[in-house]
């Protein structure tokens, strides 16, 4: 343990002395646009020396030094991020050395992407204590434990060496986690009741199992499996060791997280918003220019989500009198179609459902031929979402590994009794064609990006990355997708009028987000309001612990689309959708401000041929 923090206090002293190094090169050749790429080159080579994780997800830097890093678990402690703060400063102070109008078009947008993540990384420390470290949608022990069984790589022996030095480094992670959550506590920030309970909820069903079925373990162990490189004998060794690690450290971290949690319950109260915090209007706010990568204020948002609710409802009143359900509210015949198409007969039925997804992707994939010119190499993948986190998870998009080793893969929640079934199509187009999937395997797959965005070292926020894909599930729509039936048999094969009105429940959906959030967080809404006005509560959970995200889509999207009319308005006939995607998704994700640059600029281009 001690040999693994020497390690990880070398790669901290190399990645400040990169950052020392590369401001004199700034102060000296300010004026040099060719400069600007080394300089944000060595910015984003350090980032990934500090963030051991995020390092190991790009495989960024250069084999040796990478194999180092996948050794280690990015530290979460405050000397860790005052450091962070500090460097990120520095390279701001950097960065506004380069003198913009003489930087390339790329350069200008590197720049803007790179300024907005250093700024935000600096906004966002003073609300450090409002991302509560335990909460059930991105709490460090689920994000430990998804990051250990189905990111870090197991690709031979050396991988397996690395995953079982991380799992020795979760309990040192974990007790840091125990310390900022009872710092907080003690100035007043407590989880809401029912966040605490979810919470424990998860903590019960990791430690409910014996070390050798733990999702560590077992997950090691299937890996390792495919592996023939690997003899059995060494495998087996492998797993007796995580198992020991398990038992003897991470059960024992787990339970004083789980104490800390159950001594917290009896403190804990039932309102749900930010507003119920010290400072809570700021940080609301911090949170919706993050998260939208806008200033729009919390009331602008509600009424535009009120607006798009009542558009919305109105098509979906007409499709449901299609369909024959014509008593009730909109939410009332909806509920009774999805009850009307569950799966019937006997038997699990989540292998058919995955099995459905699967070929919805395929489909997919070669309807979209028709609306873009490039499409990733990478290969989709749809998986069930594990047990652990199965209950509090939302579908899921994660990116493929750059060596091939891991798919892009569509996490799919299918906890039961009951399931989602007329947007199955809709979640497959956000989730994976054309949604998340193109987006992100494409902009690593961009080579005219720098690597640092290819790798998205630089956070361009969710506006974009979720606009898209909300934007891609109405392409779908728009584009006649729903004109027919998919995966049936010939003789049903007409208009797919349910899997239509699950894209306007989806949709409708994203437009109920923007007055529940805003409501939840800035107008006193109650946890059931936000459940009556028709969000599940696991998801009204979820923007209650992550504020202002669920705002992104639709404003993405709505933005997106703006960006397309004017475009197609000032182009007439020149207008190509599929230049129009391509640009799109080889900018890759950048604030909206960003993106409405580029696409003025290729707007003005397209004039001039």
């Amino acid at each position: 343990m001690k040999q693994e923090k020497n390690k990880a206090s070398m790669i901290w002293l190399l990645g400040l002395l990169g950052v020392l190094a590369i401001a004199p090169l700034a102060r000296a050749q300010q004026q040099q646009p060719a400069d600007f790429d080394a300089w944000a080159e060595g910015v984003a080579v350090e980032r990934m020396r500090a963030e051991p994780t995020g390092s190991t997800f790009r495989q960024y830097l250069p084999p040796a030094e990478q194999q180092l890093l996948d050794r280690q678990l990015t530290p979460n402690t405050p000397a860790y991020r005052a450091e962070r703060i500090a460097v990120a400063r520095t390279n701001l102070q950097q960065l506004e050395r380069f003198e913009r109008a003489r930087l390339t078009p790329q350069q200008r947008s590197s720049a803007a992407v790179i300024e907005w993540s250093l700024r935000g990384a600096i906004e966002a420390e003073p609300f450090a204590d409002y991302e509560f470290v335990f909460n059930q949608f991105r709490g460090l022990h689920v994000n430990l434990v998804n990051f250990l069984s189905q990111a870090h790589p197991i690709r031979n022996a050396q991988d397996i060496d690395n995953y079982l030095a991380r799992l020795g480094q979760v309990a040192d992670r974990m007790d840091s986690g125990i310390a900022r959550a009872k710092d907080a506590a003690g100035r007043g920030f407590l989880m809401p009741r029912f966040i605490t309970e979810a919470s424990l909820g998860q903590f019960e069903r990791f430690l409910a199992d014996v070390p050798a079925r733990n999702v560590l373990v077992v997950s090691l162990e299937q890996r390792a499996a495919r592996l023939s490189t690997v003899t059995p004998e060494a495998r087996a060794q492998a797993v007796a060791a995580a198992e020991k690690i398990v038992a003897e450290s991470i059960i024992p971290a787990f339970r004083r997280a789980q104490a800390l949690l159950q001594e917290q319950l009896p403190r804990s109260g039932m309102d749900a918003g930010l507003w119920r915090l010290p400072g809570g209007d700021k940080a609301y706010a911090y949170e919706l220019r993050r998260n939208t990568t806008t200033d729009y204020l919390p009331e602008q948002i509600h009424r535009l989500g009120l607006a798009e609710v009542a558009r919305i409802e109105g098509q979906m009143d007409t499709l449901l009198r299609r369909l024959g359900y014509r008593d009730g509210s909109v939410k009332d015949r909806y509920e009774k179609l999805e009850a009307d198409l569950q799966p019937k007969g006997e038997g699990d039925p989540r292998p058919a459902l995955l099995a459905r997804f699967d070929t919805l992707l395929r489909d997919a994939e070669q309807r979209a031929r028709l609306l873009f010119d490039i499409t990733p190499k990478a290969p989709l993948v749809v998986r069930r979402e594990p047990l652990f986190t199965e209950k509090t998870a939302a579908a899921h998009y994660s990116s493929p590994a750059k060596d091939g080793s891991l798919p892009g893969i569509f996490w799919a929640p299918l906890p039961g009794p009951g399931y989602r079934i007329a947007d199955m199509r809709t979640l497959a187009y956000h989730e994976g064609v054309p949604g998340h999937h193109f987006q992100i395997a494409l902009q690593q797959e961009t080579t005219s990006l720098p690597r640092y965005r290819r790798d998205g070292v630089f956070a361009g926020g969710s506006a974009f990355a979720e606009g898209w894909a909300l934007y891609a599930e109405q392409l779908a729509a728009e584009s006649g997708w729903y004109e027919e039936k998919v995966g049936e048999p010939a003789a049903d094969k007409g208009p797919d009028i349910a899997g239509r009105l699950g894209q306007l429940s989806a949709e409708l959906f994203r437009a109920r987000r923007l007055v529940v959030d805003t409501g939840l967080h800035a107008m006193k809404w109650t946890r059931q309001q936000a459940i009556d006005y028709g969000i599940p509560a696991h998801e009204v959970d979820r923007y209650v612990v992550n504020p202002g995200q669920a705002c992104a889509y639709k404003i993405g999207q709505l933005h997106i689309l703006a960006l397309r009319g004017k475009a197609q308005q000032a182009l007439g006939e020149r207008f190509s959708l599929k230049a129009f995607h391509s640009l799109l998704l080889q900018t890759g994700n950048v604030p909206l401000a960003v993106l409405s640059q580029v696409v003025d600029e290729w707007v003005a281009r397209q004039a001039k041929t």
